[in-house]
């Protein structure tokens, strides 16, 4: 029997939990640890977490979410991600976690009440593993953004109010945490998506002064395709989009493959580097690969054009230097 005391009292072990998140905890950068670490100090808090469930979103061309899921019973925490298509999928849609991201709301379903509405399919497989008590909470992040939370027991008679009260604290204290880390991981993605691994690694530790730079020596590979103009002018919009997409794509795997790195794409060109080996060994298994790439890319187009889609390498060792020039306002890193 849930008293008054029991809805108005402060989870003294929840907020232990959350002094040791945003002292400690909160220095972590592997989440997976982190979480795992987490949830079990609530479990020795006396608050009966079975299962927990964190979503959190992000800033990535092909992942809309990443999650993080931990049991009770198995070591650790697993983490998965969502593309973006799966965010249009009607399992998402009617899910608990799509509600509170929407809302920004909590939801809490007693599982073994009579009335208690099975209003989201995922409940039923809760009751069919032995879920008693769910509660689906919000993150909220200073952007207007909202991950979320999920916590599922098994105890009879589910979580008390004081344990909600003491779970929804952690979860006030994770958005925090979720955001920083979240923050950090968006400008790595898009460091690499748009400037460049080693690049993006260099202006994230700090290399941003203007008119700074550094020698580097490389070998520079530069390639394009011959007769890309006449194709561009004969095939629809869409069809070039997807031709460059799939040539682009397979000549980056055959770079970054053999330890180079995709610098920059002009057109129907590609700049690139590559490090360390003799230049005999770093050109001949890129060129191997790339003219295999060629011939699939060329398969995609139609039959008439198939003798445009020809490559052309051009390399050289040297010592370049990598610079970061431009205005006061507006940097670019130049080789």
């Amino acid at each position: 029997m849930q008293t008054r005391a029991d809805k108005l009292e402060h989870h003294e072990g929840a907020a232990r939990v959350v002094e040791w998140m945003m002292r400690e905890g909160r220095h972590s950068t592997h989440m997976r640890e982190f979480g795992d670490e987490m949830c079990r100090r609530i479990v020795a808090a006396d608050i009966p977490i079975w299962r927990a469930f964190c979503s959190v979103g992000t800033l990535h061309p092909q992942i809309v979410m990443t999650a993080y899921i931990w049991r009770r019973n198995t070591p650790g925490a697993l983490r998965m991600t969502a593309t973006r298509a799966f965010e249009r999928e009607a399992e998402f849609a009617g899910s608990p976690i799509a509600e509170v991201k929407r809302s920004g709301r909590m939801i809490r379903r007693r599982l073994t009440d009579p009335d208690c509405p099975m209003d989201y399919p995922v409940l039923r497989e809760f009751i069919a593993d032995g879920g008693t008590d769910y509660a689906a909470m919000p993150m909220l992040c200073s952007s207007g953004e909202v991950n979320s939370i999920t916590w599922l027991t098994d105890r009879t008679g589910g979580f008390t109010e004081r344990e909600i009260a003491g779970l929804a604290s952690v979860a006030e204290a994770l958005a925090i945490i979720v955001e920083l880390q979240a923050t950090r991981r968006v400008a790595r993605h898009l460091m690499d998506t748009y400037v460049g691994h080693r690049t993006g690694e260099r202006v994230l530790s700090g290399a941003i002064t203007r008119g700074s730079g550094e020698a580097i020596r490389a070998v520079i590979w530069f390639c394009d395709l011959r007769g890309f103009t006449t194709l561009a002018d004969t095939l629809p919009r869409e069809k070039v989009i997807a031709l460059l997409n799939d040539y682009f794509e397979t000549m980056v795997e055959v770079v970054t493959a053999e330890g180079g790195e995709a610098l920059k794409f002009m057109g129907d060109g590609m700049l690139a580097r590559h490090y360390a080996r003799p230049l005999s060994e770093r050109l001949a298994p890129p060129r191997k690969k790339s003219r295999r790439a060629i011939s699939y890319v060329a398969r995609r187009a139609s039959p008439r054009s198939i003798s445009a889609w020809r490559c052309t390498w051009a390399k050289s060792a040297m010592a370049i230097s990598a610079l970061r020039i431009g205005s006061t306002s507006r940097l670019s890193a130049r080789r």
